[in-house]
């Protein structure tokens, strides 16, 4: 079976810390669309170094229940960077990546939305190209059906509220009395 693999790739040498991929990925993500702005629901975030005048863009990416056991740290220009500065996960040992409000745990979607664009929000916004976008047609085994983005953030409501509380909440609002 082919699948399209989609990639968005960064070239830390271009990115200079504007980010306005941030800005766009949360005013895309708004409801209504692009309503508000606010960083800290955007699936992208830039980490700075400002001495050395470093950039690196991250996506957020997978959910993982259990915080990791490699707390790595790697010296960059000669000064020292956390593992988890680079990493998208969204996990219990911080607080990134993560619907303020909510708690939910967000996840880079490459924009996907009906219609679908020609490419994610924050690379039609890079002006100095930083940000490209590819898809590539791979062959692969058919895998299993991982949970969606509801799934995810229902089973994350479940644990921290209870399944009564959970279910009390969704029977109380479809009857109208959110």
């Amino acid at each position: 079976m082919k699948k399209v693999k989609k990639i968005i790739k960064v070239d830390v040498e271009k990115c200079t810390g504007c980010r306005a991929c941030e800005i766009a990925c949360s005013a895309f993500h708004a409801a209504p669309k692009f309503s508000v702005a606010n960083p800290a629901r955007s699936r992208i975030r830039v980490y700075a170094n400002e001495l050395t005048n470093t950039w690196v863009p991250v996506f957020a990416s997978e959910f993982t229940e259990a915080e990791c056991s490699g707390h790595r740290v790697y010296t960059i220009n000669g000064r020292e960077q956390g593992e988890c500065t680079f990493c998208g996960a969204s996990c219990p040992w911080r607080d990134l990546f993560k619907e303020p409000d909510s708690g939910l745990p967000l996840k880079c979607d490459m924009c996907e939305d009906d219609p679908s664009l020609k490419e994610p929000w924050c690379v039609q916004v890079c002006a100095l190209g930083c940000l490209t976008y590819e898809t590539k047609e791979e062959e692969v085994e058919e895998e299993e059906e991982k949970p969606g983005e509801m799934e995810i953030g229902l089973d994350t409501l479940v644990k921290k509220y209870g399944l009564k509380t959970v279910a009390d909440t969704v029977a109380r609002m479809t009857k109208g009395g959110n």
